[in-house]
């Protein structure tokens, strides 16, 4: 099985994703570890990433999917914003991800991010994440608006079927 928790910057991916990989029991990985240098750098400096930038590091978290989905599975955080990002994502597996949206409107998240300290993902990026996002038809949409513990058990009650 293998969950992607997904939204754009400053939702709270990394910290829902820990969490639900440890209630599960599953290896949690977080996809802005499989950036390359020259990627980290332009979000850095507040260059949105392009396609071109993208699909590479896509395919080489997908690569990866393949071989924790023969090793039972894991929670995967990404940002997978575009409905192209989730068809790379899910190439290579042999099963559905299940897809986990954390949605928030963007001055909740705005006031994270400004709070959030050491992440190379700039601030000044939220709004380009917007607007490149599409908003899964196939997810699980979750409200951030709750505490971590919170959401990540609405979660749980929400794919209790599939797991």
């Amino acid at each position: 099985m293998i969950i992607v928790i997904m939204g754009v910057t400053g939702c709270g991916k990394t910290t829902v994703g820990g969490l639900l990989a440890a209630k599960l029991n599953l290896p949690f990985l977080d996809a802005d570890q499989y950036h390359p240098e020259e990627n980290k750098h332009k979000m850095t400096r507040g260059i949105p990433l392009t396609d071109v930038d993208r699909i590479p590091w896509l395919n080489q978290i997908s690569n990866v999917l393949a071989d924790f989905q023969e090793k039972n599975g894991a929670v995967l955080a990404c940002s997978a914003l575009k409905n192209q990002y989730r068809e790379i994502l899910q190439s290579g597996l042999k099963s559905n991800i299940i897809w986990i949206h954390l949605a928030g409107t963007s001055e909740l998240i705005l006031e994270r991010l400004r709070q959030r300290h050491g992440h190379f993902m700039s601030p000044d990026l939220l709004g380009s994440q917007f607007e490149t996002l599409e908003t899964p038809e196939n997810a699980c949409n979750i409200s951030i608006e709750n505490s971590p513990e919170e959401i990540v058990n609405e979660i749980i009650k929400e794919i209790a079927n599939e797991i």
